[in-house]
């Protein structure tokens, strides 16, 4: 009878061969412990990236695995993951509870003004809020469906006790992208779907919302140079001015937070929209560097407004966790490099230094 601990190495040695017909192995190593009895294979490419991978996906589904293929330094590594990558069921009953928890602890917090609790202005604030973070969320959703990527559903997080009523929303990768221009294009269309009612949005808010002399105490949003320039463009003046400042109208507010909000996931680092498009235009190893400086940098933030100490940490944290890539070796084309640097570029006019300020009586 055949030793029953002689299965793992036949499939080793299996593995092995089918490796050594696109790549010079140098290393063989365990997989990591999420990874259970896989193998990672170190060498260089004997064939093309787009090539050798078709090659080990073909000849992996025989032995019931799954390729990898990831840069690791000047090296390339092939990662073999036991079973066939499938996508669980997402459970659609919870993303609509938590849509309505969420519509419900948003028009609480945007009801409320200085004349007590406006049920009409809530509901404006929480639907605009809603419409934006939904918009950003499918935008991810409808794209990675495109390119056959599993996605769960987008899923909101009500919280009443923060000023907007929400923690914002998320969806969850449930099978890896197949490529870095698949992870900048589902990386891309949420912010930039976002961006398309978030702007409308708040044009008309600030068409709603008187430019009045503030008297400290009183929160006033930040700025970022987009919304600067469309306060400059709308009032004719550069806000706040000579104690001179825009009394957001619900509406606006929304829109603003919109911005915000776009702004925050175009960070570029970690897993963050801003991280993705990174990773896919330079790579794992710069993208890693780039975690750990933004890390320090928003702790240097973290002076002016506390937040960003929570936000430093969050990167440090979560941030070195590589984006799953089933082939993540070829690199953008040109047209695709424009867009990642049109998003980082968007991100800087995005970008709020101090989200708010708390101003008090001098």
């Amino acid at each position: 009878m055949p030793n029953e601990k002689s299965a793992p190495l036949v499939a080793d040695e299996l593995l092995h061969g089918i490796v050594a017909e696109v790549m010079n192995i140098t290393e063989v190593r365990p997989a990591t412990e999420r990874n259970g009895d896989g193998r990672r294979f170190l060498g260089h490419l004997t064939r093309e990236p787009q090539a050798a991978y078709a090659y080990l996906a073909q000849q992996f589904r025989f032995l019931d695995y799954t390729p990898l293929l990831q840069q690791e330094g000047r090296e390339v590594a092939v990662l073999a993951l036991p079973g066939q990558i499938g996508a669980s069921k997402s459970r659609l009953w919870v993303a609509l509870l938590l849509f309505a928890l969420t519509l419900a602890s948003t028009t609480f917090v945007g009801g409320f003004t200085e004349q007590g609790f406006n049920l009409g202005l809530g509901f404006a604030f929480s639907t605009a809020l809603l419409s934006i973070l939904l918009a950003h969320e499918l935008g991810h959703f409808l794209m990675a469906r495109h390119l056959g990527v599993e996605v769960s559903y987008p899923f909101f997080i009500p919280l009443p006790i923060s000023p907007i009523g929400t923690m914002g929303a998320f969806i969850a990768l449930k099978s890896p992208p197949p490529n870095r221009q698949a992870l900048l294009a589902i990386a891309l269309t949420g912010p930039l779907a976002g961006l398309a009612l978030a702007l409308p949005i708040l044009v008309g808010g600030l068409l709603l919302s008187p430019v009045q002399k503030f008297e400290p105490p009183f929160l006033r949003e930040g700025n970022s140079l987009l919304y600067l320039l469309l306060k400059w463009a709308i009032f004719g003046r550069l806000l706040p001015n000579a104690g001179l400042d825009v009394n957001l109208h619900p509406v606006a507010f929304a829109g603003w937070v919109g911005l915000l909000v776009t702004g925050l996931n175009l960070i570029p680092a970690g897993q963050l929209d801003g991280g993705h498009i990174f990773f896919a235009l330079v790579g794992p190893r710069i993208a890693r560097f780039m975690t750990w400086s933004l890390a320090a940098l928003l702790f240097a933030l973290g002076f002016f407004w506390n937040g960003w100490f929570v936000w430093a940490l969050l990167l440090l944290a979560f941030g070195q966790q590589r984006v799953p890539l089933l082939n993540e070796l070829p690199p953008l084309k040109r047209g695709q490099k424009v867009l990642a640097v049109l998003g980082l570029i968007l991100f800087v006019l995005l970008f709020t230094p101090t989200p708010l300020k708390f101003v008090q009586a001098s």
